[in-house]
């Protein structure tokens, strides 16, 4: 019996690293807590094509949105810790969802282990055509001089652009209606028909958008014009200083997911974020990725650890609600 178990402890032992090396043996699911069509849906897709050549599988993007992120959150959290079901998720659906829902259970220091940061991106507020409104002075003065009378569209309860929303009006000192969709890719496309009068989101959705004349930018929060719109002011500039919300996004895996299939994931996503392509495809929406000392598992983790509270105390002090 004594040689029995012996014999079982080593074969464990050789497993593991056999298992590692074999990973991935089949194509990986990417899940978006979003609805397509929206920032945190175009980076997960040019990064998961990049990721997939490294690994040599196919990285599946599946579009799980709803439930402020919690359909998708959940799906993930509740998959085998395998490493073929991870998350490509932003600061609502891993900071900020937490204290928004709390029946749920969900908490990312506990739940998930982070594969890595990949990029962080500045939030733009942008209105309808529809609207009228030309200038985020204009705006201010809307929304001051008849509160609630402005309809701000936005991803979902718990979503950055919701958060964001909260964030502009709360320092703002005025009022807004929030109307929540299952993304950022219906929200924008009611922003475009006129149904909502504005979305604050990130620059990834929010640039191409304001290029190609299908809404118009008021503001972006980064310390200085970017070249990718240069005719659009900094929040500062335009009068609302207080207001410097970047989001970053990021890739993670359930917890319990073996070491070595997370620093394989890491691997894949460096890779990612080094191919040229990457690189050009993130500058050309204003999108950061990360410095050297921003990369990796431990990194991203300390990440999500530093902002869960962070954005629990905004969301405290702002009286914030969902149903």
């Amino acid at each position: 019996m004594k040689t029995f178990w012996i014999a079982a402890i080593c074969l464990a032992l050789t497993a593991s690293p056999a298992l590692a090396d074999d990973y991935p043996a089949r194509p990986i699911s990417m899940v978006v807590p979003y609805a397509p069509g929206g920032s945190t849906d175009g980076l997960a897709r040019i990064v998961a094509t990049a990721m997939g050549k490294n690994l040599g599988q196919t990285v599946v993007v599946e579009n799980l949105g709803g439930g402020g992120t919690m359909i998708g959150n959940q799906r993930v959290v509740r998959s085998e810790p395998d490493g073929y079901t991870i998350t490509f998720g932003n600061m609502g659906s891993l900071a900020i969802a937490p204290s928004l829902f709390p029946k749920s259970n969900f908490d990312p220091r506990r739940d998930m282990v982070g594969v890595g940061l990949v990029a962080t991106v500045p939030m733009v507020l942008s209105v309808s055509k529809a609207s009228g409104i030309t200038t985020l002075g204009q705006l201010l003065e809307r929304l001051r001089a008849k509160p609630n009378s402005v309809n701000f569209g936005n991803a979902g309860s718990g979503s950055t652009s919701h958060i964001a929303a909260v964030n502009f009006l709360y320092v703002t000192h005025t009022q807004a209606m929030q109307v929540p969709y299952r993304g950022a890719g219906p929200a924008i496309a009611d922003l475009m028909a006129g149904t909502v009068d504005a979305v604050i989101d990130q620059t990834v959705t929010m640039i191409p958008l304001h290029t190609s004349g299908r809404v118009r930018a008021l503001a972006v929060a980064s310390q200085s014009r970017l070249q990718q719109f240069p005719d659009v002011p900094t929040f500062a500039e335009a009068g609302v200083p207080a207001f410097d919300l970047s989001v970053w996004n990021g890739i993670a895996a359930p917890a319990g997911t073996p070491p070595a299939v997370v620093a394989r994931l890491e691997k894949a996503l460096n890779a990612a974020l080094d191919d040229p392509e990457v690189r050009k495809s993130l500058d050309g929406l204003a999108a950061l990725p990360p410095a050297a000392d921003q990369r990796g598992s431990a990194a991203f983790q300390a990440l999500i650890a530093r902002d869960v509270p962070r954005f629990k105390k905004l969301i405290d002090e702002a009286g914030v609600t969902v149903n």
